[in-house]
């Protein structure tokens, strides 16, 4: 039996277990994998972005030239991860230094929440390889646009 394709990745809705934090991994790509994100200007307008979008918080990141990578926490149960990144990618889209390139963003993101230590700190440095994998670079420090906007720590009860 052949099972129907999925149009969209599920979203479930956060998980909360009394003291432990609650930290996402976000993947969004751009619009049918072009090449557009690992520019310094990019770089600087997505950090402007994820700070005038402050209703989740944006850890540790890294961009790759047609998907980027990042940890996220929610500081507002108001607003979902999906209407919170479709708001940052109106942002940048809004100020994007070539508009030639429109569009920029793939219309969904895939998001996984964090459920252990080990597994944030496994996913992240499986991130900080993703620029040698694709070789781009060949240490994981060479790569210029990867950081971390606020510190996402976990903790366990």
């Amino acid at each position: 039996m052949i099972m129907p394709r999925r149009k969209a990745p599920p979203h479930m809705p956060p998980l909360s277990f009394g003291n432990r934090s609650e930290i996402f991994f976000l993947t969004v790509c751009t619009r049918r994998k072009k090449a557009l994100l690992a520019r310094q200007d990019v770089h600087t307008l997505l950090i402007e972005s994820w700070r005038k979008a402050n209703s989740w918080l944006v850890g540790r990141y890294v961009l790759l030239p047609d998907h980027l990578h990042l940890f996220c926490a929610q500081q507002s149960e108001i607003v979902s991860i999906q209407h919170w990144c479709a708001y940052w990618k109106r942002l940048c889209s809004k100020n994007w230094p070539r508009p030639g390139e429109y569009p920029i963003w793939q219309k969904n993101l895939w998001d996984t929440q964090v459920r252990s230590a080990d597994w944030y700190e496994a996913r992240w440095q499986y991130v900080l390889q993703n620029p040698v994998r694709h070789g781009l670079v060949t240490e994981p420090d060479l790569w210029p646009y990867k950081g971390e906007l606020n510190v996402l720590e976990w903790h366990d009860p």
